[in-house]
């Protein structure tokens, strides 16, 4: 039975590599296709209905693209679709979400002292949020402020203001920032599926039908693309975050989780600045730097710990339960507690790592099976087995987590 933690921990370990190559892909494409339609330049002598050109030197060999501002005249044999590296990239980090966050939700996703949710009602919260996210966004560019790309973005960001604000109301701060992350992930994937290919096969129906397609499917559909560009950056701050309790842990979470994206989009403002005119918009460095500097400023807030004498959840119970907890509380505390506490210890740490805490009877049962893994099945803690731990105190460690779970 234990040996299902183990599976369980390289299920999560699969699906997560799987998401970061499909993301690494996708994201590539997304940032090489918006620098070369930037790049591209009119010459005379080009195609009827080319809108540019451009010449590229990579691998040993050049590349010569040219762009059709609505389409060629007839349809190529073979034609490549970009979209698989986005429906993966979703794809794998819902099963992600799922494992960890769904599965776990009683550890990771539920936070009591925000909100008394069962676990059915945080997942449905959960789904709730990243589909209200893409239907909000659809319906604004679908709005009359759709001819506005100024008024767009400064809506959108509003309601990414707001969702951040909710959904630190609601979850664990870990999960709050997630799951914003989630949410506008879910819109770039949702642009791809229901907006950019939707309107390349209108295009491509009417070339093999002898029509001339109408621009408008490909200006929606470069717009769209433009808005994932944008929001990519940010993306992978709130993917990162859960790593960082300075991020996720503080009061002042839900504006760190908004404010990034002024930071992605001033970074990607400058790339694309440059792809297109060769400028460099140095004042955006500037304001980058100090809005991250302001970023940092706000995680000295103070953390947002659990109460420290909360009542035992019922997921916790089973291992607070065990006959050799004792025992292997008393391990935890002498080994683990001097970084993994409300007031760390340790010279040169000043959160816990991760946001873990292994002080009260609570906070170790409710981290069971992270203890099992890291400090019992194998020696990833403590660092360098700096505090010293012993062989037979691993195997303490491994014996009681085995009993409560019943292996």
């Amino acid at each position: 039975m234990h040996d299902v933690a183990i599976m369980w921990d390289w299920l999560a370990f699969a699906v997560r590599w799987l998401h970061v190559i499909v993301a690494i892909a996708w994201i590539g494409a997304s940032f090489y296709f918006i620098a070369l339609d930037l790049m591209l330049r009119k010459r005379p002598g080009m195609p009827e209905g080319a809108s540019g050109e451009e010449w590229e030197v990579h691998g040993g060999g050049f590349y010569h693209t040219t762009k059709y501002t609505v389409a060629p005249d007839r349809l190529p044999e073979h034609l490549t679709w970009h979209k698989w590296q986005s429906y993966w990239t979703w794809l794998s980090g819902a099963a992600l979400l799922m494992i960890v966050y769904w599965a776990g939700a009683e550890l990771y996703l539920i936070d009591p002292a925000k909100a008394d949710l069962s676990l059915w009602q945080a997942i449905g919260l959960s789904a709730l949020f990243i589909t209200a996210g893409w239907l909000g966004y659809d319906a604004l560019c679908r709005s009359p402020l759709r001819t506005n790309p100024a008024a767009v973005m400064l809506v959108l960001f509003a309601g990414i203001v707001a969702a951040s604000w909710a959904l630190n109301q609601i979850f664990t701060g870990r999960a709050a920032l997630l799951h914003l992350g989630a949410m506008t992930a879910t819109i770039m994937t949702a642009n791809v599926f229901f907006v950019i290919m939707p309107n390349q096969r209108v295009v491509i129906a009417d070339l093999k039908a002898g029509r001339r397609p109408d621009a408008k499917y490909g200006q929606i559909a470069k717009l769209r693309s433009l808005h994932n560009n944008y929001l990519t950056l940010p993306v992978l701050f709130l993917m990162l975050s859960n790593h960082y309790p300075l991020a996720f842990g503080v009061e002042t979470a839900w504006i760190i989780g908004a404010a990034i994206f002024l930071v992605g989009v001033l970074i990607r403002h400058y790339f694309n600045t440059l792809h297109a005119t060769g400028r460099h918009l140095w004042w955006t460095w500037i304001a980058t730097a100090v809005a991250f500097v302001g970023i940092a400023w706000l995680s000295t807030a103070p953390l947002r710990w659990d109460d420290a004498d909360r009542p035992l959840r019922p997921v916790e119970a089973r291992f607070a339960d065990a006959a050799q907890f004792a025992d292997a509380a008393d391990v935890v505390r002498g080994r683990c507690s001097m970084c993994h506490a409300r007031e760390v210890f340790w010279p040169g740490i000043r959160w816990a790592p991760k946001g873990v805490l292994l002080e009260t009877d609570a906070d170790i049962a409710a981290h069971a099976r992270e203890v099992y893994l890291q400090a019992g099945a194998t020696h990833a803690m403590p660092p360098g087995n700096l505090t010293g731990i012993e062989p037979e105190e691993r195997a303490l460690l491994r014996a009681w987590y085995r009993e409560a779970v019943g292996g």
